[in-house]
């Protein structure tokens, strides 16, 4: 069995997520942003909006400032090279991973929540009432499907006590339809709702026409595009990639084994049986630095983040404030192939200010990480369009981070420390 340090198995895992080199500074084209796309097979999407859509950091991440019209163009756009579909969770995929999930759409009685899995008993007539109004209007946002209902006295008005229209009827139908693949998202409008329409006038032909894919062979698929996505880690961390359970995701592990497409390996420290995949190399050194999402795919596992890196991290949202130990929207700092810090930051759109609400070192960080971090953050404040970074006293790097602010500050930089 071949045996690897944590520190070159944390190289390798760098690597296979493109985060070991520094980020080009030439203008960013559609074919990198499909690119990175291709590498990490997945963008997360989620609503919360503090800083900036969950799904559009981890390409800032790996690429820099880039136009974040090119991923409405690859998602929103014939041929369209992405589309939504449920993968680890909502998720940007590439087109040609569509079909490889068509065995989750089917089980959706299995695999989707209760309220979502229960419409056709629920809500049979209003179903079949969205279906006709999805072919007929589509693309449609669910406001519009659920306006139509209500206009026509099939549904009942929306409830101003509810959070937004999500539980409205007409919303549940089209996450059914969604979920089981009869509707799918066309685009997303400026409020970043879905624009649903049917699969024959969003996917690409070749993927629209494309044979049925078996359940095990699509199982074995996507286990090993959660391989080559990590390069490096446990069973549990490649199945949790794309969500897969039970027998059928045991036996593409085995599968994969057997053929040589998962390659057993040792790491020092870690208990778990282990493998990397057989594409996986191991760089020199890794040299780049990134401000990551809590949503970016390499630090969902949270336990193989901590094996890896030998920090504590977890996203703190839903924590009450008086309990939060980082922050509410934490972002690890990357320096090198050491995460180095934990920023909780805060685009305020008003202002015009990047708030840094609190910095805290982690166990590696160096001399180097204020300036390094401060860096970073300037960087980041211009892409989101921020003219300054505003660094609040909290937690044991703030100090020292506001103090770089300040420098930059009055060299000239559009930066203030609070």
């Amino acid at each position: 069995m071949e045996s690897l340090t944590n520190a070159e198995a944390r190289r390798m895992a760098l690597r296979a997520q493109g985060l070991d080199r520094p980020r080009r500074e030439a203008p960013v084209t559609l074919r990198q942003v499909t690119g990175v796309v291709d590498r990490l097979n997945l963008l997360q999407i989620d609503s919360v909006n503090v800083l900036a859509r969950a799904h559009l950091v981890p390409l800032y991440s790996r690429l820099g400032p880039y136009d974040t019209g090119l991923l409405d163009r690859a998602a929103g756009k014939a041929p369209r090279r992405l589309v939504e579909t449920w993968a680890h969770v909502a998720s940007y995929v590439p087109a040609s991973t569509y079909p490889l999930l068509a065995w989750r759409r089917r089980a959706y009685e299995r695999e989707a929540w209760g309220s979502i899995s229960a419409v056709p008993q629920a809500h049979p007539a209003e179903l079949g009432l969205v279906r006709a109004l999805v072919a007929e209007q589509g693309p449609v946002t669910a406001s519009r499907i659920h306006d139509e209902l209500e206009r026509t006295g099939r549904t009942a008005p929306r409830s101003r006590l509810e959070w937004g229209w999500n539980w409205t009827t007409a919303k549940r139908c089209l996450e059914y339809l969604f979920f089981t693949g009869e509707v799918m998202s066309a685009r997303r409008n400026g409020a970043f709702e879905r624009c649903y329409d049917l699969p024959e006038r969003v996917l690409p032909p070749a993927v629209r026409d494309a044979p049925d894919v078996p359940d095990d062979e699509a199982l074995r698929r996507l286990l090993e595009l959660g391989a080559r996505a990590h390069g490096i880690g446990t069973a549990r961390c490649f199945r949790d990639y794309f969500r897969l359970r039970g027998p059928g995701a045991q036996r593409a592990l085995a599968d994969l084994v057997d053929a040589g497409v998962l390659v057993p390996v040792a790491v020092d420290g870690w208990a778990e049986p282990t493998y990397r995949h057989h594409a996986a190399v191991v760089p020199r050194h890794a040299t780049g630095s990134a401000l990551l999402s809590p949503f970016d795919p390499l630090v969902w596992e949270r336990r193989r983040l901590e094996a890896l890196f030998d920090v504590y991290y977890r996203i703190e949202i839903y924590v009450p404030a008086a309990r939060r130990r980082l922050g509410y929207y934490v972002l690890p700092f990357l320096q090198g192939d050491e995460l180095t810090a934990m920023v909780d930051l805060k685009a305020d759109r008003g202002a015009g200010v990047l708030r840094v609400v609190a910095a805290h070192r982690t166990p590696h960080a160096g001399a180097s990480t204020p300036e390094a971090l401060a860096a970073e953050l300037r960087l980041l404040a211009s892409w989101l369009g921020l003219a300054e970074v505003d660094v609040a006293r909290v937690g044991d790097l703030a100090p020292d981070l506001a103090a770089v602010v300040r420098g930059a500050a009055a060299h000239g930089a559009r930066t203030v420390a609070g």
